[in-house]
């Protein structure tokens, strides 16, 4: 018997949510990438429709009202004008005659008054029906509602009346839609308001009126809105072909400024490589010329020692046969030794201080702590090393740099303000290596020192600035001296093995 697994394919609300947020994010993608003016003719077109439509729309109900009103006031005269005579007895009478009746319904059914007018009602001011072309209404008393109400004050009031079947009915109107309009009868000689007339009409008048003045104004709306909506576009497609032109333009010079960027990246990244070899070359070439100096000028003054000491010895013992020299022969010899082991001790000092230790694999905090501790050893001054925490790894011009630049700051200090407290500070953030040596010692004059050319402070400041970081000197006369220096880290050049 075989099974099979059916897999559940039934939509979440989730998916469906994601599904249309994907819609969305397409649909928002798909119109940023169209210019302006596609982008104007998408958004302001349905605008300046619903503008459109909502203006006409507004217009025709002002004009309709405005109809409505002009018709329902000329038919109201018209009605005053027959029905207000029939009506005056009501100054002095609270009901109709039968006489006023008839002489209304005659006046309905043979004038021209009979043919605009569909029903005719005669309130007085309590809200009861006096005369009625449905004669079931006549007597009875109904609430005053808003027509009547302004009636009664003496205004014509005037709508459409658009009425259920069930209102139909009950108010007797065959029609659906009609003018129905309130007027105020006026007593002849007082002109107070003695009943109001209430009467309904057809609206065909006006809807002819008001569809004209619609059509009319509706024509006019779509001029204007033609006209303004070509000339926004026009204006904004302009400017769309000025900001296109100008977006080309950008990007050119984007993509030309890119290329630039990333030969000068290429650039950077061989005269790091450059710097790196000049640094290790230049080390390699110090160690030779100390070896040269060690094995040259260092061997041969040491040979000359030693045979100035043959010779002393050789003219103290009177065994050896030789004569011994005169005093001032003897002090002149003492003399050259004592020339000759000094230049020997200073050329071994010498190519002891220009060979460059393995530093390769030294990080930097062990690079300042053996410069300290290499000048406590040469020369008995200690120095206070204060160190916050550095990075592991750093390139090797930055080691060297370093550690040249300690050993030529100590060694100024040792010279010009020995005795006095010395301190180095190293510290660190994300992009440099910062360095602070300071003495107490007597200060300088930096011009003066600059004028005398002292190779100590250029060197020192060459070798800053060809790795991109800022030397500075703060000294005066009788103030100690600060030199602060700030190295970039290039991590992204690790130590490098040195170049034979």
């Amino acid at each position: 018997m075989l099974g099979y697994t059916l897999e559940n394919t039934t939509a979440t609300p989730t998916d469906d949510l994601r599904s249309k947020s994907g819609t969305a994010q397409l649909m928002k993608r798909a119109f940023n990438h169209l210019s302006l003016s596609r982008q104007f003719l998408m958004v302001s077109f349905p605008v300046l429709l619903a503008g459109s439509l909502v203006i006409g729309w507004w217009i025709g109900r002002q004009v309709e009202e405005g109809v409505v009103h002009r018709i329902g006031s000329v038919t109201a005269l018209y009605v005053d004008a027959f029905v207000g005579p029939h009506v005056q007895v009501l100054a002095h009478n609270q009901q109709l005659t039968a006489a006023n009746m008839a002489m209304l319904n005659s006046d309905l059914s043979s004038t021209m008054l009979g043919q605009k007018i569909i029903s005719l009602k005669v309130w007085d001011n309590t809200g009861r029906v006096l005369f009625s072309t449905d004669k079931s209404v006549i007597g009875k008393q109904f609430e005053i509602e808003e027509g009547l109400a302004v009636a009664l004050t003496g205004s014509i009031f005037s709508e459409v009346s658009v009425r259920s079947k069930a209102e139909q009915i009950e108010h007797g109107q065959p029609m659906p839609r009609l003018i129905e309009t309130y007027t105020p009868i006026h007593e002849d000689r007082t002109g107070r308001v003695i009943a109001v007339a209430e009467f309904y009409e057809r609206p065909d008048e006006l809807d002819r009126l008001a569809g004209e003045a619609q059509r009319s104004s509706w024509i006019r709306i779509a001029a204007i809105m033609t006209a303004t909506y070509l000339c926004l576009f026009f204006l904004v497609r302009r400017g769309s072909h000025t900001i296109d032109a100008q977006q080309s333009e950008l990007s050119e010079q984007v993509d030309q400024l890119t290329v630039l960027n990333a030969r000068n990246v290429e650039l950077q990244a061989r005269v790091i490589d450059a710097a790196e070899r000049a640094t290790a070359l230049n080390e390699n070439f110090l160690a030779r010329v100390s070896a040269d100096i060690h094995d040259g000028p260092g061997q041969d003054l040491g040979f000359a020692l030693m045979q100035l000491k043959n010779m002393d010895d050789a003219c103290a013992n009177p065994d050896t046969g030789v004569a011994p020299l005169r005093p001032e022969g003897v002090q002149s010899l003492r003399l050259t030794q004592v020339a000759i082991e000094s230049a020997l001790k200073d050329l071994r000092a010498m190519s002891a201080d220009i060979e460059l230790p393995d530093i390769t694999r030294l990080e930097l905090c062990e690079i300042a702590a053996r410069v300290v501790r290499d000048l406590q050893v040469k020369t008995g001054v200690s120095a206070d090393l204060v160190v916050a925490e550095l990075p592991k790894a750093a390139s090797y011009r930055l080691k060297v740099a370093l550690y040249r630049l300690l050993q030529e700051s100590l060694a100024n200090t040792v010279r010009h303000a020995a005795g006095t407290p010395c301190s180095v500070r190293l510290s660190a953030n994300e992009h440099s290596l910062h360095v602070e040596v300071r003495d107490q010692g007597p200060g300088f004059d930096p011009v003066a020192a600059a004028a005398k050319g002292r190779l100590g402070l250029r060197g020192m400041r060459q070798r800053v600035e060809v790795l991109g970081g800022v030397f500075e000197l703060l000294t005066a006369p009788g103030a100690g001296t600060l030199i602060r220096v700030s190295l970039p880290l290039t991590v992204e050049t690790q130590a490098r093995e040195q170049y034979d």
